[in-house]
């Protein structure tokens, strides 16, 4: 077991209270967003050596991927990265890239020799970014698009509370959500989502969004009526005249109790609203915006990595695998998680397949593999080699009695 050194990244939307109340410690007064566990380039973690020395995690592995990764993690990297996402504001409306689309979009701008840290870039790597975030407190997300007829009916509400606004006049905003309202009754999800970030659009038009806030503001019963536009008015407060607050009213409002999780495959249109979470996802830091951002949105390159269709919330149903485990298993070749939940004195065996990343995300556990055991605090973590994992399961168990609960990610078990 390889004790890790998380990084913490301080983008805009973090929280500045969960991740330093999950660990115990002061808050700094800054916002803290998310804990990085694993080897990405973009913040692996470091390692601390028994002489004195700190190796990044990514050199590690790179130093003998055999014994860190094993067979079953083609390639000479950590398949997988986990966070610990603290959400205190929204994030942007996004979208992830398939492999494919990422693999041409990251060789495209590499010949173009856009430079990877610019802001303008959209591919920071050639991998794609299917995630899953398991909840540890109260977590609400947007996720995926809303049936056409639900998101058409939301946008005439939009235009007749506009209308009622300009005591009866018509305005600009009143007709650009009829137009949205009769796009979406034909099933015209990709044109509306479109026209809803044009620049050209009456959207774009300063103030043109806060004024059909402000119009749903005065409009109380409506906003209990209809939770879409209510999630839209919440957006507002912390993106009053962005687009993207009226994009959020074709997707759907997920409200996840801890424990509840959801993954999110490519092209599913999504943003994480507020909570404390357990995130796990391919290695990659692919990220396609569409609203509720300041930082670059591209919207033709958008277009062709979403996919414009009404599914339903792709929950991920825990399995119980053994007593006080399950196991959170969504259809990704890249991992799976274990949540061992340690109310008691008993060991619990969680039997990992190849490279393994364990964090204890409550209390004090015991860990014990290959002979080695070690005690951890909530929000620290340790690298499991993959020749180690073969040797048998790692068990966890309670340090001092009190109750603690320790996530694992792994790859799929098949």
């Amino acid at each position: 077991m390889q004790v890790l050194e998380p990084i913490i990244r301080d983008y805009a939307w973090g929280s500045t209270t969960l991740l330093a109340g999950l660990q115990g410690r002061e808050p700094t007064g800054e916002p803290e967003a998310e804990l990085w566990l694993g080897a990405h380039p973009g913040a692996p973690c470091a390692v601390p050596m028994g002489d004195g020395r700190r190796v990044g995690l990514d050199e590690l592995v790179a130093a003998d991927p055999e014994a860190m990764l094993g067979a079953a993690a083609p390639g000479g990297r950590l398949p997988y990265l986990v966070k610990l996402l603290a959400a205190g504001q929204p994030l942007s409306i996004q979208a992830h890239p398939t492999l494919e689309q990422a693999r041409a979009g990251f060789a495209a701008e590499e010949a173009a020799d856009v430079p990877r840290d610019a802001p303008h870039r959209n591919y920071k790597d050639d991998n794609h970014k299917p995630e899953m975030l398991v909840a540890l407190t109260e977590f609400s997300a947007l996720c995926g698009f809303r049936p056409t007829e639900e998101s058409s009916l939301s946008f005439e509400r939009l235009a007749q509370t506009l209308t009622e606004y300009a005591d009866g006049q018509t305005s600009v905003a009143a007709v650009a959500a009829a137009r949205m309202s009769q796009a979406l009754a034909t099933g015209d999800l990709e044109g509306t989502f479109c026209a809803l970030l044009d620049g050209e659009s009456a959207w774009s038009a300063p103030g043109a969004v806060a004024q059909a806030v402000e119009a749903l503001q005065g409009a109380e019963q409506l906003i209990l009526q209809d939770p879409a536009l209510a999630t839209a008015v919440e957006l507002a407060r912390h993106h009053p005249d962005d687009p993207g607050v009226l994009v959020a009213v074709l997707l759907n409002r997920v409200d996840l109790a801890p424990g509840q999780a959801v993954h999110l495959p490519a092209g599913n249109v999504h943003a994480y609203l507020h909570g404390l979470g357990v995130e796990v996802m391919a290695a990659s830091d692919n990220v396609l915006r569409g609203g509720l951002t300041v930082k670059h949105v591209d919207i033709p390159e958008l277009r062709r990595v979403v996919a414009f269709e009404a599914l339903p919330v792709p929950y991920t149903e825990p399995e119980r695998v053994a007593d006080s485990v399950v196991a959170y298993r969504p259809p990704f070749e890249e991992f799976e998680l274990l949540q061992a939940t340690l109310d008691d004195d008993g060991d619990r065996a969680l039997t990992l397949s190849g490279p393994g990343l364990a964090v204890v995300t409550r209390g004090r556990a015991r860990l014990a593999l290959a002979g080695q055991e070690l005690v951890l605090g909530p929000g620290e973590a340790v690298f499991l080699p993959a020749a180690e994992t073969a040797g048998g399961p790692l068990v966890v168990a309670s340090a001092d009695g009190a109750p603690a609960t320790v996530h694992a990610a792994g790859l799929p078990r098949h």
